[in-house]
């Protein structure tokens, strides 16, 4: 157990969870998540929707 005067100088400390996947934090690319989605038509000579 701590002193009084050591709780004061530092406190108490929270455990944090550990995240599943640290790496693909804030990054969607990674993730795989779809931001937009919609299709387009292509140039000229094609015509067809792609997603």
């Amino acid at each position: 157990m701590p002193t009084i005067n050591q709780l004061v100088r530092k406190g108490r400390v929270n455990i944090l969870a550990k995240k599943k996947a640290p790496a693909l934090d804030s990054c969607p690319q990674k993730r795989g998540v779809c931001t937009r989605v919609y299709t387009t038509t292509p140039k000229k000579p094609n015509s067809a929707l792609r997603k």
